[in-house]
């Protein structure tokens, strides 16, 4: 299992706004090339969304499905994939005020499920998905640099 974190500021977005174009799925094909195709179900009554993903890994492409839920509260978003490529693929999405704009973090855990390949493809999916998110928040968010160091410590991942 990999761990993988991506802690990005956002210039020119508040957090609540940032929040809200990240948690539009839907809109992610239209900002950037890396996700073909995001399919959105409607909510279920405990507000969650199961929503369909086809996003460009490498030279091909990964699908899975995933149960999303959001906290507007303490503006974060969980998501587990239920269905897909991973064997696991878990984490969450949180934007909170920072120092020089908005705090964006991406915290994630994957297992490509092959074991004896995990050496060599583990290292290549965590920088293929760190460069995946970054591209998916510029085209949402725009001008987006690497977060301070000290900022990225006081941003934890939360489910709720």
């Amino acid at each position: 299992m990999r761990h993988v974190t991506v802690r990005l500021t956002a210039h020119d977005v508040d957090p609540e706004t940032a929040y809200q174009r990240i948690r539009d799925f839907r809109r992610y094909p239209e900002v950037t090339e890396t996700v073909r195709e995001v399919v959105v179900h409607p909510p279920h009554d405990d507000g969650t969304v199961v929503s369909d993903w086809t996003v460009r890994f490498r030279n091909g492409l990964m699908r899975w499905s995933e149960r999303d839920a959001f906290f507007p509260k303490t503006r974060t978003i969980g998501f587990t994939q239920l269905t897909g490529d991973f064997e696991l693929f878990e984490g969450t999405w949180r934007c909170a005020s920072g120092e020089d704009g908005t705090a964006v973090t991406f915290d994630a855990v994957f297992d490509l499920g092959i074991p004896t390949l995990a050496e060599l493809l583990d290292p290549v999916a965590d920088s293929t998905l760190r460069s995946n998110i970054e591209r998916i928040l510029r085209g949402l968010l725009g001008r987006v640099t690497p977060a301070p160091a000290q900022l990225a410590d006081s941003v934890a991942p939360a489910h709720g």
